[in-house]
């Protein structure tokens, strides 16, 4: 059988000082890899190959791969302004590359985060292992399915300037207090036959009390009288309630579902006052899976408890949860239970790479270092870059503002981008976007010398305004 003989191609000499040229590394520019520029190049080949218009190509002045990879990227930036054609009609008299297709995000990077899953710490937990905490971890968990909870509307009355109630008298909101109330569906608590409310806290009890209960799962009530013991599961029986909780959570990840067995679970321990390690490790794995949630409220009842039992000598990990505080102080912008951590602080702890870590933030936020800040926010180990999430918004807002007045009369998008800890110019853009509604994008980005650039000074009044609204609402839910 014949074979078919490949039609063998006559390369003219414009075609291959065109490809010497594109590999040449002064061409190469920042954000566009070898490999992008390769498949670029031979499709411009490839298509002049196909439709025979190799020679008709003007091919000294043919705009290079890495530069067509840019323009399309810019163009995907600054869309929908519409941008000039490329390339020039003078170019090319019957070839023309084909239309490009819809750009991917542009990622500048590879951004290795050191976010980890509460699952993690639990699966170690299981092995037993000496090894520390902490180690890098390749997924970087999405904010998008965090549990929030609504903030329920301001239904107290308005007092008018004599301190009188001016809507309604004080007969009329009891009457609707009354009727709101009747109008709730009643729970049936195990332990004395109320209604209760889920999130009020544990009273106190005058001695421990000796569960009998072997149910493993348990919805949590609020206690308003004596507990009953057949209502209360012994350590035993919460043992195995963690495990199959930590199983579920891995498998299923129901945030509200956890969340209320866990407050369950600890409301046994502390009615039998049980403080062992166990206790420890029940408040480390809630607090790690509330941290994963955003949910400030119960992560930090957990932090409260955790610190009082770690000054008892039980085990688990202080220095991870210290490093955790000093975040949380940092977001909360209290710095006076930040100055008595600091002055607690031992040379071992400060040894130790979360804590150093965390007062590194602490140190480069100070000295208004935002380069070194971004920096430790890729590198933030355990799950303290949940935490630092919850800030690094208002401190871009604080670089921005300071990078417009020092850099005139504009800067690269780029540039940005790296700087600022983003992990696309598609992100840096819609963050910058996001501080200046109601302003038309044209006239706060340009394209200049193939890259998009912010115009500094016309964005810096948005900036500030941003700036002072982060800094004037901090959100403390839940601090104790």
């Amino acid at each position: 059988m014949a074979h078919a003989t490949k039609k063998r191609v006559d390369w003219p000499p414009a075609v291959r000082q065109y490809v010497q040229r594109s590999f040449v590394p002064e061409a190469a520019i920042d954000g566009i890899s070898k490999q992008e520029m390769e498949i670029k190049l031979k499709r411009v080949i490839t298509e002049a190959a196909e439709s025979d218009s190799l020679n008709n190509v003007d091919w000294a002045r043919l705009p290079l791969p890495q530069q067509m990879l840019q323009d399309e990227k810019n163009r995907a930036i600054l869309a929908p302004q519409v941008l000039s054609n490329w390339p020039p009609p003078h170019i090319v008299s019957n070839f023309q590359p084909p239309p490009p297709p819809p750009p991917p995000p542009i990622l500048v990077r590879p951004i290795e985060t050191k976010k980890r899953k509460s699952s993690e710490f639990a699966a170690e937990s299981e092995e037993k292992s000496s090894r520390p905490p902490w180690r890098k971890q390749e997924n970087r968990p999405s904010f998008e399915d965090r549990l929030s909870f609504p903030q329920s509307p301001d239904k107290r009355p308005r007092l008018d300037t004599n301190g009188k109630i001016a809507s309604k008298s004080q007969a009329e909101l009891e009457q609707r207090k009354r009727r709101f109330e009747a109008s709730q569906p009643k729970k049936s608590n195990p332990y004395n036959g109320t209604k209760s409310q889920r999130d009020s806290p544990i009273p106190v009890l005058s001695g421990p009390v000796v569960g009998r209960s072997q149910s493993l799962e348990k919805n949590y009530f609020r206690l308003t009288s004596a507990p009953n013991p057949d209502a209360v599961r012994p350590l035993p029986v919460l043992q195995k309630a963690l495990e199959l909780l930590k199983k579920k959570w891995r498998k299923e990840s129901n945030y509200t579902y956890i969340c209320d067995q866990f407050k369950a679970l600890r409301q046994d321990l502390t009615v039998q006052h049980i403080k062992t390690e166990f206790t420890v490790s029940v408040y480390e794995i809630h607090a790690r899976i509330a941290l994963e949630k955003g949910d400030l409220g119960e992560y930090n009842q957990c932090q409260t408890q955790l610190r009082a039992l770690y000054k008892q000598n039980l085990g688990g990990h202080p220095m991870e949860f210290l490093a955790y505080r000093i975040l949380y102080l940092i977001h909360t912008c209290n710095r006076t239970d930040m100055n008595d951590i600091l002055a607690d602080l031992t040379a071992v702890d400060e040894q130790n790479t979360a804590v150093r870590h965390a007062l590194g933030v602490r140190s480069a936020l100070a000295l208004g270092n935002y380069h070194r800040f971004f920096r430790l926010y890729l590198e933030c180990p355990n799950m303290g870059a949940y935490l630092m999430d919850m800030f690094v918004g208002r401190e871009r807002l604080a670089a921005l503002c300071s990078m417009c007045k020092a850099y005139k009369p504009d800067v690269r998008i780029r540039f940005l981008t790296e700087e600022l800890g983003f992990e696309s110019d598609d992100q840096s853009v819609r963050f910058i976007l996001d501080q200046c509604p109601d302003t038309d994008p044209q006239d706060l980005l340009q394209q200049h010398d193939n890259e998009v650039k912010l115009l500094t000074s016309k964005v810096l009044p948005f900036f500030e305004r941003a700036k002072l609204a982060a800094f004037g609402n901090v959100d403390i839910k839940g601090q104790i």
